[in-house]
């Protein structure tokens, strides 16, 4: 997960409309917040910060406050991501059980040739 924090210099609600608009347009983005009172935009989720700020620079004066990974955790300790991993493996395990179920033997295809026959009229 990225955050990126960027200034936009945008004069009204309809350039902070559209900045939002511009920027909700890409691929995995996660969350967007306007700080209206500073013109700051925060975007966070699995996107690449260049192609956004590139985007942004397109029409408004854009400068870039912070990029960095996002606190995924909010302050969890470690002890909860061990459960999630068991339970992550678990459920691969029982995936990987039922599709051995559903698929029990390999589907195999045998390639008979055509024999000509030598009492053949037509041939």
């Amino acid at each position: 997960m990225m955050k990126l924090v960027v200034k936009l210099d945008l004069h009204d609600d309809r350039d902070r409309s559209k900045a939002m608009r511009v920027v909700s347009g890409f691929g995995g983005i996660g969350s967007l917040n306007m700080d209206t009172k500073d013109n700051k935009l925060t975007v966070s989720g699995e996107f690449d910060p260049v192609k956004v700020v590139n985007k942004l620079r397109k029409s408004w004066h854009t400068d870039i406050v912070s990029v960095g990974p996002a606190k995924e955790d909010g302050g969890k300790k470690d002890e909860g991501k061990k459960d999630e991993g068991k339970k992550d493996e678990d459920q691969v395990a029982n995936l990987v059980k039922a599709y051995q179920a559903y698929y029990s033997r390999p589907l195999t295809y045998h390639y008979v040739p055509y024999e000509e026959t030598p009492n053949c009229v037509i041939c």
